[in-house]
């Protein structure tokens, strides 16, 4: 491990209030926040303590894995070791009931074996202070397991002092990489993640690149400039990493939706044999009702009919042959009538 970034980060750590702390989380103050202390690498953690920096460092709780941990009296019912029970690497410390008394910066300082010593400092600040990133200008999406590199240029081409890169969150701002241009030497964060950046003098652009890119890796990055005459300028980019699991979450719906429509064909199916089948037994009522007239009609009339099942026209047939035999019969009559001489009575006298 390079020991000139931890020396340097300790020398912030311990200068008087009056100089400049270095930090590598910005936090935004709430009732019930949490100060992220994630050790990244493999090592055997021996001891933890959490610190409040003001003109000496407060000490607030210690943690060791043999004798678990201590809440100072100040902080006791205030603040708890977040997840230590779920993975030993994990030293997260959070509040209850915060308050404008609990702005300022935090230290997480580990003890571990063999690398030594490890430490992250944390801003807590106001929500008014707490800077948005905006809207992205630019947009990525990624596979799993892809190796990612962003880069980002100023719009002109000035002379620059310090680059850095970002990651922003809705609670808090994590530091990537701090590069002082002018040196040619960078500051890598304690962000719980592999960041490879470029960082030498009179660079003209940026990048970082993360290998092996997964779903917690999705969100916004920034990248800040600042130029030798003090002017700065930012860029925020967009990563989305699609997760393979996500992809299989559309399977359920197109599943579900295979049965709705399965269902809704059945049931159309069921409809229509129903409708059909309501038909047939009508038209069979129909038939036999028609035929029951024919033959009463038939017995009527004493007219022999076709042997075939009678029929719509077979009735309509009789029913017209009925009525030209009686308005043939009307007209004969009236004939006869027309044709004959009058009869007059003559009564007698």
């Amino acid at each position: 491990m390079d020991r000139l970034p931890l020396l340097l980060a300790i020398l912030y750590v311990y200068t008087a209030p009056c100089e400049e702390i270095f930090w590598d989380t910005t936090v935004k103050l709430a009732r019930n926040m949490t100060l992220a202390c994630v050790y990244p690498l493999a090592d055997s953690i021996t001891q933890t303590e959490w610190f409040k920096i003001k003109t000496e460092r407060e000490s607030m709780a210690i943690f060791n894995p043999a004798f678990h941990g201590i809440i100072r009296e100040a902080y006791v019912d205030r603040v708890y070791f977040s997840n230590h029970t779920m993975t030993s690497n994990d030293m997260t410390l959070s509040f209850r009931n915060a308050s404008e008394a609990d702005v300022g910066f935090y230290s997480c300082f580990l003890h571990t074996f063999p690398h030594g010593s490890w430490q992250k400092v944390i801003r807590v600040v106001p929500p008014d202070n707490f800077e948005d990133a905006g809207p992205p200008n630019s947009q990525m999406v990624s596979e799993p397991g892809k190796n990612i590199t962003f880069t980002c240029e100023p719009r002109e081409n000035r002379l620059l002092e310090e680059v850095s890169w970002e990651k922003i969150q809705p609670q808090q701002i994590d530091l990537l990489i701090s590069c002082n241009v002018s040196q040619g030497r960078s500051y890598t964060s304690k962000y719980p993640r592999q960041i490879l950046s470029n960082c030498s003098k009179d660079m003209k652009k940026a990048f970082v690149t993360m290998p092996n890119v997964i779903g917690s890796d999705s969100g916004l990055y920034r990248c800040g400039f600042k130029a030798s005459t003090g002017e700065k300028e930012t860029f925020v980019m967009r990563l989305t990493v699609t997760d393979g699991e996500n992809k299989n979450t559309y399977i359920p719906f197109v599943a579900g939706g295979a049965v709705l429509l399965l269902l809704l064909v059945i049931l159309i199916t069921t409809i229509t044999v129903i409708i059909y089948k309501r038909r047939k037994r009508q038209q069979k009522r129909g038939l036999f009702k028609d035929f029951w007239i024919t033959q009463n009609t038939v017995s009527v009339l004493r007219i022999v009919t076709h042997p075939s099942p009678p029929t719509l026209s077979c009735i309509l047939s009789v029913l017209a042959s009925q009525s030209l035999l009686q308005l043939a019969s009307f007209f004969f009559i009236l004939k006869n009538l027309t044709t004959q001489s009058p009869v007059v009575q003559v009564s007698a006298i």
